[in-house]
């Protein structure tokens, strides 16, 4: 996918770009998919020759001599500080870089700045005095270099080996491997270094190349997720047919949607045994298992029997006292209930206990390699459940109302889908007789 799309931007937006292994390249790429014109720059140094990169360059020295660009043709227009003797651009200062954000504001630029240097090297520590981030940026973008991994802790690779060294407990010399770079990554006084509290926190893992590498990289993301906001595997040098973005993961937050009546049935499914356990149990034990995080379930209609048989389970219950209204109002306690700053969402029936970790899990590795609006599976030409929601969707499931689910923005977004062989999640109980079947089905 595109950087554009793995970074979730509509445009206008401030994003600093620190750490190394491709970081003025990732910055320059970004610009070229952004709309025009875009503005760059940075708060330390820029290499003189890497000005070429930009369709325009400006010194400033005043505030004056910020250029008008109201023109799209202009395209990528790099705003720096006079060269100095080092031949490497300065970068601007506080109150010159103040300016040219309010420019940037005023008429919906987008602004990408460099706020660290690396010497070109594939990994880095950060000094004490830096990455130099304004406080005012809307993402912070983490980068580092996988051709560092395998190669020795030494100049030659890492920028500051020294203070690498420090923090990942790596001898200086011995060979960089996953859990070193992982201990810098995720140290406040590493890769975290810096990064203003309210910024969005993304790490793009570069150099994503050949087949152990990116192996590496998904392997690592697993606990750099939530760490970070997004997770980033790629290579901007050898990208894909789709773009430089191989993957982007992000947590996801399951809402167990539990509340209803069982008027059909008679009885309450929610309670029904499966396998020794109950139905809204073995939902919710799935859903844990594929690493769904919160995970919410709205209770409704026997409520307090639906939490007892959750009880130990680390799940969040949510009462939906309007239960009978139908399922929207259930969906939007359910999205109430989620972490402000919920990047996903998948919604799961307590009627479906046959639902699998692993096709909650291949819905979720699917959006993390297209990030397509809704995410489904399709079994023989039909949608069938769970479903995965990106938060793009999020206004619009909130506009749903009565007896509806999120199938309701189905037309109003684009849809992946996930192949799916086994026909059998696509059961449900709801009438009499669906019990049987599903129980006949898986052989019970």
């Amino acid at each position: 996918m595109k950087l554009v799309h793995a970074f979730s931007l509509k445009g206008g937006e401030s994003i600093a770009f620190i750490g190394a292994g491709g970081k003025t390249s990732a910055m320059f790429a970004l610009a070229k998919e952004l709309t025009p014109p875009v503005v760059l720059t940075t708060t330390t140094h820029l290499g003189a020759w890497q000005a070429a990169l930009a369709d325009s360059h400006y010194i400033l020295n005043t505030r004056h001599d910020i250029p008008d660009l109201d023109n799209p043709n202009m395209g990528t227009v790099l705003l720096t500080g006079p060269p100095g003797e080092d031949e490497r651009l300065g970068g601007l200062s506080d109150g010159l870089l103040a300016h040219v954000r309010a420019y940037c504001l005023e008429n919906n630029l987008s602004l990408l700045i460099e706020a660290d240097g690396a010497r070109q090297r594939a990994l880095k520590a950060p000094a004490d005095h830096e990455p130099v981030i304004p406080d005012w940026v809307d993402q912070v973008v983490v980068m580092a270099g996988l051709g560092g991994i395998g190669k020795p802790l030494t100049e030659a690779f890492v920028h500051r080996p020294q203070i690498f060294s420090a923090l990942s407990g790596l001898p200086e010399g011995k060979q960089i491997d996953e859990d070193a770079l992982l201990a810098v990554l995720t140290s406040p006084q590493g890769g975290l270094k810096g990064i203003p509290e309210d910024a969005r926190r993304l790490l793009f893992l570069n150099q994503a190349e050949g087949e152990i590498l990116p192996a590496k990289a998904r392997g690592m993301s697993h606990s750099l997720v939530g760490v970070y906001d997004r997770v980033l595997i790629g290579s901007i040098q050898n990208p894909g047919q789709e773009g430089p973005i191989f993957s982007a993961s992000s947590p996801v937050a399951g809402v167990l949607l539990a509340a209803g009546g069982s008027e059909r049935l008679g009885r309450p499914k929610q309670l029904l045994d499966w396998k020794g356990r109950t139905f809204v149990e073995t939902v919710a034990q799935a859903g844990l298992a594929a690493g769904l995080a919160p995970l919410i379930v709205v209770t409704g209609a026997h409520h307090q029997a639906v939490e007892a048989a959750l009880a130990g389970l680390p799940v969040v219950c949510v009462y939906n006292p309007d239960w009978a209204g139908g399922q929207a109002s259930s969906m939007h306690k359910g999205l109430m209930a989620l972490p402000e700053d919920c990047d996903r969402v998948m919604f799961l029936l307590s009627d479906q206990p046959q639902v699998s970790p692993l096709l909650i899990r291949s819905l979720v590795e699917r959006h993390d390699a297209y990030r397509k609006p809704i995410t489904v599976p399709l079994v023989n030409g039909q949608r069938g459940n769970p479903v995965l929601f990106d938060r793009l969707t999020f206004p619009a499931l909130r506009e749903i109302e009565g007896d509806r689910g999120g199938r309701a923005v189905f037309k109003l977004f684009e849809v992946d889908y996930v192949p799916w062989v086994d026909d059998r999640i696509m059961l449900d109980v709801d009438r009499e007789g669906d019990e049987e079947r599903l129980r006949e089905a898986y052989g019970l």
